[in-house]
């Protein structure tokens, strides 16, 4: 097609003014052309991030399973057995809010210096945990609190925020003056996708870091999205686990069973417009990252941080949600060793 006349002369006019102009300037001109079109580049997406006294660190990368969108995922074959054997009337249950009887509700964290001082700890499956060592504070946060029973899963989660390491233990003891036993331990570069080894257990059953599957205050009330999985407990489970779970924590062979890393979404068709709104952004999630099946516990116990700024009625009205009303998704193969 032939250019107008106007078109034609505007062309010609740029062309006499590249050939008159000096080659450096000409360079100049392209390489700030270059520089813009770079710039204007739309950014890498990020995974959620934790804003700290210390800095912002970004809790695994975007494409990590805990922060990936599993909306459009196809139902698992298994699904209606899996939520049968979960307990299809049974409903959700927040295992978190505001301090209960003078003892944290939820599993807390701690964010603590890059440069923290570190101390091994003794444990009790040390095969299938990070030798460590942990930056444990001297008075730490711990799960239930520092007087929990102590058959209790006692966790303590502790974040370097500059260093972008997540350290969890779990069945935490002191033992001794500043010293302390666990069941097991996990290390975690909060940079990387990277897994446990096939086989491994962590702080949790099911071999997966507990921190990023955890409801938080600051992201329900104050940002008012949740761009990540939840973590959940069911009480039976199978001999069996789904990636990104390494491990299995049952002997049981019946396959009606869920499996440890089994992802579940609430129903995309479950109207959600009548809670309030911290729960509406917590049922959102479920909808859109869904949850992912960490230890056996209660059933449809679903965590989170504890923090005396919950709203503890609102957090129980996501009872109103049963185990009918979620569907499994298909996230991969079964793995049994």
């Amino acid at each position: 097609m032939s250019q107008s006349k106007p078109a034609r002369r505007a062309s010609e006019g740029l062309q006499r003014a590249f050939e008159f102009t000096p080659r450096w300037r000409v360079g100049l001109v392209l390489t700030l052309l270059l520089a813009a079109t770079v710039t204007a580049q739309p950014p890498a997406p990020r995974g959620p991030v934790l804003k700290t006294k210390l800095g912002e660190v970004e809790i695994f990368p975007a494409d990590n399973p805990w922060n990936q969108d599993i909306s459009k995922r196809k139902v698992h074959a298994r699904s209606q057995a899996w939520i049968e054997s979960m307990g299809a009337d049974k409903p959700l249950f927040p295992c978190f809010g505001a301090d209960y009887m003078g003892a944290p509700n939820g599993i807390p964290y701690v964010v603590v210096e890059g440069n923290a001082p570190k101390q091994f700890v003794e444990f009790e499956y040390p095969d299938e945990s990070e030798k460590g060592p942990y930056p444990i504070p001297k008075n730490p946060s711990i799960e239930g609190g520092p007087n929990a029973p102590r058959d209790s899963d006692r966790h303590i989660l502790m974040i370097d925020a500059q260093n972008k390491k997540l350290y969890e233990l779990f069945h935490v003891l002191p033992d001794g003056p500043d010293k302390w036993k666990a069941g097991s331990g996990a290390i975690f570069d909060l940079t990387s996708n990277k897994l446990r080894p096939l086989g491994w257990t962590s702080a949790d059953a099911a071999g997966l870091p507990i921190f990023p599957g955890l409801a938080r205050y600051d992201e329900t009330v104050e940002q008012g999205e949740i761009r990540h999985a939840l973590r959940f407990t069911v009480r039976k489970t199978q001999r069996a686990y789904i990636l990104p779970a390494t491990h299995f924590a049952s002997r049981s062979k019946d396959a009606s069973l869920p499996p440890m890393g089994l992802r579940v979404r609430l129903r995309a068709e479950y109207d959600i417009s009548k809670f309030p709104k911290s729960a509406q952004v917590i049922l959102t999630a479920l909808k859109k990252y869904g949850m992912l099946l960490a230890d056996n516990g209660s059933d449809w116990f679903v965590t989170g941080t504890p923090d005396n700024r919950w709203i503890d009625d609102e957090l129980h009205t996501l009872k109103r949600i049963k185990g009918r009303d979620f569907e499994c998704v298909d996230t991969g193969e079964l793995r049994f060793e």
